[in-house]
């Protein structure tokens, strides 16, 4: 979305408040023995409480208010009372919402309780090239050169990235162009960033699979040669210098 008025401005900052606090109170909200419905139905009575509206159930009829996914689950898992969080389990909460025309989107991964399964590394990973990916955005720069960095830095840490999942435009709707923010650079890609526009960063970060194939529910996603995926999403300004996180209410830096 391109911001023109000081209200279109309002408007998606209040928007992005409400869904990073939302995941922010859910992720802390998650505990061991909880349903991932519970944790659901408590993230769908915070955004009730702000007056807004899930953005996959309006937008695409999802079976829940926020995409939850558990361990090898890579992006769009359902919430399910037969889903029980245990410790040590690789989750992501991904939040977006609708408030007065207004679209957001983030999302992050964590480790539930004791990191038994070695995870922490994998998430490190994703919420750290995220930060990266976001201080190199400005207006001008190719979309294609930020992806290069994300895929760059992931072999740095030993991860590969998944390459059908993507960040996107958002403001007025959930999904708007640029519709491909890539994981990896698209060599032909010529798109740039654009100054004053509103978009969602997201990184998908994997040990073993480069690409994301959906279960027989037509939701849930996973990786094509198994392991486990980690994603971390904030919608920004780009500006000409730094871009605005509108989503920092989520702490995900903290």
């Amino acid at each position: 979305m391109s911001i023109t008025t000081e209200s279109e401005l309002l408007g998606m900052i209040k928007v992005s408040e409400v869904v990073g606090t939302t995941l922010k109170l859910m992720k802390e909200y998650a505990k061991i023995g909880m349903s991932t419905k519970e944790l659901d139905a408590y993230g769908g009575e915070i955004l009730k409480s702000f007056g807004a509206k899930s953005a996959p159930y309006e937008t695409y009829g999802f079976p829940g208010y926020a995409c939850i996914s558990v361990n090898k689950e890579a992006a769009h898992g359902i919430p399910s009372k037969n889903k029980i969080l245990k410790d040590g389990d690789l989750i992501n909460i991904d939040v977006s919402a609708e408030l007065n025309g207004f679209w957001s989107d983030n999302g992050g991964s964590f480790v539930l309780g004791e990191d038994i399964h070695n995870h922490q590394p994998l998430v490190d990973a994703s919420k750290n090239i995220l930060k990266k990916a976001i201080i190199n955005i400005k207006g001008g720069v190719k979309i294609a050169d930020i992806g290069h960095l994300i895929e760059s830095e992931a072999k740095k840490s030993g991860f590969k990235v998944i390459k059908n999942l993507a960040g996107h435009g958002v403001g007025r709707s959930l999904h708007e162009e640029p519709e491909n923010i890539l994981n990896y650079r698209v060599r032909t890609n010529r798109e740039r960033f654009k100054k004053n526009t509103t978009v969602a960063i997201e990184t998908f970060i994997s040990t073993k699979s480069t690409v994301a194939v959906e279960l027989k529910d037509g939701w849930t996603l996973v990786g094509n040669r198994g392991g486990y995926v980690t994603q971390h999403e904030q919608t920004i300004l780009i500006t000409d210098n730094t871009p605005i996180i509108l989503t920092e209410s989520n702490g995900m830096w903290n």
